[in-house]
């Protein structure tokens, strides 16, 4: 059922992808990197279908996979790699029945943010859609290039195909869109987790830990040096709900007027420690029941 789940997620995130490709990306020449992006100057220039053209090279790029990168890194691969075009394909009739007459900026931001939407439904099931995913973790494993600057190198390129084909202006749209995909498959992938995570150095330690459990959550004790003091202190740690955030925040504060939080948002939380949690529900539920 989970994995039901899983494959349901991500072809609806590739069919997301196929959508904006074609309504947007590839009916406004907008060439966002990928090799859906190179698919399109190849369109242009020499007439070849956007699906047949990349159905090809992810099919070339999954064997190069394979071979250089090894299975377990090419499996989960291969479902985004071969549907993708499929879906290309099916939705290439839309632009002829849903006609869009809008700013180009706006398509690039429309069509960048959809598309990365879709992505990051795919990327956060740990698939990929293969295409020039597979020579940036080839580039890093052999040439030892990080993977943030081969893609910049990668797309960077192909980007500058777009502006052989279509000018410079299609190619500014184009990297608009790229940067939209960039920055919303990033935040799809990691999700929007309403946890906040607290760092506490203060001198009332066991008060602000006994307030801290009061709200039901645990916390972890971390080692410290003081940079400037060079002491030696212990770190408050603590991942908590952000509806008690504010509240727990200005108690702290009354307990230790001086002491120091920073705080940070947790994007992803597993295994959270439940036995203090219970313990404070069960509390409760003792008082309530002594009430009536």
């Amino acid at each position: 059922m989970k994995k039901l789940a899983s494959y349901s997620v991500v072809i609806l995130g590739l069919i997301i992808v196929a959508v904006s490709y074609n309504l947007f990306l590839a009916n406004y020449n907008l060439v966002a990197g990928g090799v859906s992006g190179l698919a399109i100057v190849i369109s242009k220039l020499f007439s070849i279908p956007d699906s047949v053209f990349i159905l090809v090279a992810n099919i070339v790029l999954l064997v190069l996979s394979y071979i250089c990168l090894g299975e377990e890194k090419t499996k989960n691969t291969i479902l985004g790699s071969i549907l993708f075009p499929i879906f290309v394909s099916i939705f290439s009739f839309l632009p002829k029945y849903i006609p869009i007459e809008i700013d180009p900026l706006l398509v690039a931001i429309i069509g960048g943010s959809l598309s990365g939407l879709g992505y990051g439904l795919v990327f956060r099931q740990n698939f990929t859609t293969g295409g020039t995913d597979i020579l940036n973790q080839m580039a890093e494993k052999y040439l030892k290039i990080p993977m943030s600057k081969s893609i910049i190198y990668v797309d960077g390129c192909i980007c500058l195909l777009g502006w052989v084909a279509f000018g410079f202006t299609s190619m500014i749209y184009g990297l608009i869109a790229l940067v939209l995909i960039s920055i919303v498959s990033n935040r799809t992938q990691l999700g929007i987790n309403k946890n906040r995570v607290l760092y506490i150095t203060s001198q009332k330690q066991q008060e602000i830990k006994e307030y801290i459990h009061s709200f039901g959550y645990d916390v972890t004790m971390m080692n410290a040096l003081g940079g400037y003091s060079k002491k030696k202190q212990k770190i408050i740690m603590s991942s908590i709900h952000e509806k008690d955030y504010y509240k727990m925040k200005e108690g702290i504060k009354i307990i230790d007027p001086s002491v120091f939080i920073v705080v940070t948002n947790a994007y992803e939380q597993t295994n959270a420690n439940m036995k203090i949690r219970n313990k404070v529900a069960n509390e409760k539920e003792r008082k309530e029941e002594i009430i009536l």
